[in-house]
């Protein structure tokens, strides 16, 4: 662990293996929303599970909304200084 050389293989190996477990649950994530929308839905479940599953489906459409504005934003400031260029 000492040799800078062996610590830059470990970390890209981690990269790597973290990479591959993301894929999986991007994979997954369409099924895992399907869940979601099905237990929020299903009268036949508690209240309690129904009310997580509802704030999990409007937390995570809230941050996909603030990250489709940031993108929007991000796009303008690149715009913004391709016609600008360096000017102050």
């Amino acid at each position: 662990m000492q040799k800078p050389e062996f610590q830059e293989a470990y970390r890209k190996a981690r990269r790597e293996a973290f990479s591959r477990s993301l894929g999986r649950l991007q994979h997954s994530s369409a099924a895992a929303a399907a869940t979601l929308v099905r237990i929020m839905l299903d009268q036949a479940m508690p209240a309690a599970s129904r009310v997580r599953a509802a704030d999990c489906v409007l937390g995570h459409s809230a941050r996909y909304l603030e990250l489709e504005d940031l993108e929007a934003r991000i796009q303008q400031l690149k715009e913004k200084v391709k016609r600008d260029g360096d000017k102050p």
